[in-house]
């Protein structure tokens, strides 16, 4: 990829911002040094490890490489025999810690995926990581924090270290007793001193003689001799040896050391490229999940199909997404619009998105968006004139055009701002014409912004070449920088002039200089742009209703499901409740027939009697638990019901009167006059049952079961107007809760049965705050943050 193409489409300043991710040094030399490749299986392999990292993230963040650091020198000087300094080897000691940490880490991350074959693009990198526990050990053991060397370091060390204690305890006593007692009267000042590693007490001038020992400083006055007093001179002789004692004993930990450190150096350098590389990885993921970024798809018939693309140097809030396509039905697209529209921006956004891709770099766009791999990108974009080598605007840029068209191939993708301006428009326009005529027979996928109308022309009269603009709002005077695709753009000149008040007259005046063909065009291009605004508005109205239909249809589907699972447990209810029932009827009527038979002489009419009363009794007590048992279950529908019951008696029980049963909580038509027990037989559908005169209520006129309950019109107003989304960015959590609340009682009263609540990123206050509410609502079944590329960390998704 040539250098040229990274500077004009700021892909250096995308390393820049993929470098503050990175954590370690090393790893930041890898993004300083990364460059888009062309090489498919390469960028394949790179994709796949960022959208692994990337995963991980999602899932657990708590990774860190902050102990890297680049080894080579040191393992080549371990290797060589150069002693380690004690800060060398706890830096290295601290590397070793962190391969135990990521091995950790992985090892977690593959048990908490359930299966322990797990496997993605960055597990050979973990599994590459080789612990190195026994120098870790030792380097902890002799080692402190702060880089000094452990009395536990060896046993020789630590009893020089208990000597020294010790003699420099009788040293420091003797003198104590000397500054307290005999000599006091001679000192300066009553204190111990150290000179060199040597202890002296400060004696005045005048008193030197009376103190006998070995002069080691004087003070600058010359009134104080710093002297060592005769009686500690073998101490202080002692303290030096074990002090040499001691550094002897250091060098030769230093050394056991770094053997060991020799020993696995190539481990620990491999163990290091493996952090790098995992740094480095994570430093991709970790830009992607700020740019709300997602993995591209590669396609090899060279096509672009960016959906939603932002350019990533631009502030993600204020961005307007753009849907690009290019390769697929027509190789060359041609963007025109009046200034400051967003045509350079369109042009920046598709080059520079293809580089990130084939640097491994996911791409701010929506998922499923597609690029392919280009052998180079060429882009001539902005000014440049150049005052040294004497090149106007037009030269410079014409030169930059002609390496182009040397270079380029049928895998190129070819960028051009402004082609053909600064010069004659309509040389400019002849120029640029041939140009982009020239890249098109040669299958070159190229984009180009102008102002020329040739160009336009050209675009409608050539297959395989197509229009698009940048949408401009004359009403505001502003661009919205959405890109229209199919559409040629307009300056709008006339326009914009006449809303900043130029007069009519002058305005009239110009348009006749315009040309008849010109002003067609130009009307052309008006009544398309118009008819491409009410199709939009009446696209977005059908895919609004067709939403509301296809919910509207799985509601239905569900409501059926849900009655023919109900009417089946009711049916097999019914079946063994009527079974037993049935049961203990027979053992009633059988215990009564067994008494008849074993009575032996005629039983007694009073008695027969009694025993038939028994049955009846038996009877009539399950007949009114279950008819209790079915007005319970109505209670609530006949609540409902209540202002429209009209009791039926066996005056008003006439053939064809409309009424509803209520143990069965069924609405029929009486089919027959009641009978001398008061009986009446009701239709229900299919079945004719037998039923009570106290079991019925009248239908009214007015009342029909096919029509809605007020319930279900206000269900059926609420699901066409109320949005399955909420958005609560910029909110209190007060105001936030407030608003869910009353959100999530219209979404259940219109059976919604899944809603998105926007919230945002930020700094996680709001979105802790509603996760906080939603836990405990009583309403809700489960939430979740959305999937990635679909509002991830700025969307929860409630399941009601």
């Amino acid at each position: 990829m040539n250098n040229k193409v990274l500077n004009t489409l700021e892909f250096n300043k995308i390393k820049l911002r993929l470098k503050d991710c990175a954590v370690s040094a090393p790893a930041g030399r890898m993004c300083d040094n990364l460059r888009p490749s062309s090489n498919p299986e390469w960028i394949a392999k790179a994709q796949n490890e960022t959208e692994a990292a990337l995963n991980r993230l999602l899932k657990d963040d708590r990774i860190s490489f902050g102990a890297n650091f680049d080894t080579r020198e040191l393992m080549k000087a371990a290797e060589i025999g150069k002693v380690m300094s004690p800060g060398e080897l706890n830096s290295l000691g601290r590397l070793l810690m962190l391969v135990d940490s990521l091995t950790e880490y992985d090892q977690k991350y593959v048990h908490s995926s359930g299966t322990e074959d797990y496997e993605d693009a960055v597990s050979s990198y973990f599994a590459g990581l080789i612990p190195v526990p026994k120098l870790l050990s030792e380097i902890s053991r002799c080692i402190m924090p702060d880089d000094t060397i452990a009395n536990d370091a060896s046993a020789e060390l630590k009893n020089i270290r208990n000597s020294f204690s010790v003699y420099s305890g009788r040293i420091h006593s003797q003198l104590n007793q000397m500054v307290t007692g005999s000599v006091s009267q001679y000192l300066q000042d009553a204190v111990v001193t150290m000179r060199g590693d040597r202890y002296c007490i400060p004696v005045k001038a005048e008193h030197r003689s009376k103190v006998p020992g070995i002069v080691h400083d004087q003070s600058s006055t010359g009134s104080t001799f710093f002297i060592e007093p005769a009686a500690i001179v073998e101490l202080n002789n002692k303290l030096t040896q074990l002090h040499l004692d001691e550094q002897e004993e250091i060098g030769r930990i230093l050394t056991s050391l770094t053997a060991l450190v020799a020993q696995s150096a190539d481990i620990i350098t491999e163990d290091q490229k493996l952090i790098t590389l995992l740094d480095f990885m994570f430093a991709k993921a970790k830009y992607a999940l700020k740019l709300n970024a997602t993995k591209p798809v590669y396609n090899e018939e060279g096509r672009i199909r960016l959906r939603s693309a932002r350019h990533p140097l631009l502030d993600p809030e204020k961005a307007v997404p753009i849907n690009i396509t290019l390769g697929e039905e027509f190789t060359s697209l041609i963007i025109t619009g009046p200034n400051t529209g967003g045509k350079t921006v369109s042009l920046k956004t598709a080059g520079l998105l293809t580089l990130m891709g084939q640097a491994g770099l996911h791409i701010p766009a929506l998922d499923r968006s597609e690029l392919s791999v280009f052998n180079d990108v060429y882009a001539d974009i902005g000014d440049e004139q150049s005052i040294e080598q004497s090149l106007s605007t037009f030269s410079s840029h014409m030169t930059s055009i002609v390496q182009i068209l040397k270079h380029v191939n049928s895998r190129s993708l070819c960028l051009f701002d402004e082609l053909g301006a600064g010069t004659d428009p309509t040389e400019g326009a002849a120029l640029a014409t041939a140009i982009l005529e020239h890249l098109h027979k040669k299958g070159i996928r190229t984009m180009a912004t102008t102002h020329y109308n040739e160009l336009k022309t050209y675009a409608i009269t050539t297959p395989g070449v197509e229009n698009a603009c940048c949408e401009f709002n004359v009403e505001t005077l502003s661009p919205t920088y959405r890109l229209l695709i199919g559409i040629p753009g307009k300056s709008n000149a006339f326009a914009i002039s006449k809303k900043l008040g130029l007069s009519d007259a002058i305005i009239d005046a110009a348009g006749k200089h315009i040309t008849t063909d010109q002003a067609s065009l130009e009307d052309l291009i008006s009544d398309l742009d118009s008819k491409r605004v009410r199709l939009e508005k009446e696209i977005a109205d059908f895919e609004k209703q067709k939403k509301d239909f296809e919910r509207r249809e799985k509601e239905l589907a569900e409501k059926e499901d849900r009655i023919i699972n109900q009417k089946d447990r009711i049916i097999n209810e019914a079946r063994e409740e009527a079974k037993d029932i049935l049961s203990d009827a027979k053992n009633v009527a059988d215990e009564t027939i067994r008494a008849f038979n074993n009575a032996g002489a005629p039983m007694k009419i009073q008695t027969m009697e009694k025993k038939r009363s028994s049955v009846r009794e038996y009877i009539s007590k399950h007949e009114e638990a279950l008819y209790a048992e079915a007005m319970k279950n109505s209670k609530k529908n006949q609540e409902k019901k209540a202002a429209d019951v009209v009791t039926i008696s066996a005056k008003n029980a006439v053939p064809g009167t409309s009424v509803h049963v209520l143990s069965m909580d069924v609405d029929g038509t009486i089919v027959s006059a009641p009978d001398k027990n008061g009986n009446v037989s009701v239709q229900c559908g299919i079945i004719t049952s037998k039923v009570k005169l106290s079991d019925l209520t009248e239908l009214s006129d007015k009342k029909s079961p096919a029509k809605k309950t007020s319930a279900g019109s206000y269900s059926a107003a609420k699901v066409s107007t109320i949005s399955p989304e909420i958005n609560l960015i910029g909110r209190t959590v007060d105001d936030a809760i407030s608003l869910l609340d009353k959100y999530i009682d219209d979404a259940m009263m219109s059976r919604l049965d899944k809603i998105r609540v926007v919230h945002g990123k930020g700094t996680g206050a709001l979105r802790k705050g509603i996760h906080d509410y939603l836990r405990f609502h009583p309403g809700v079944k489960h939430f979740d943050l959305a999937a990635h590329g679909e509002g991830d960390g700025g969307v929860t998704i409630v399941e009601l």
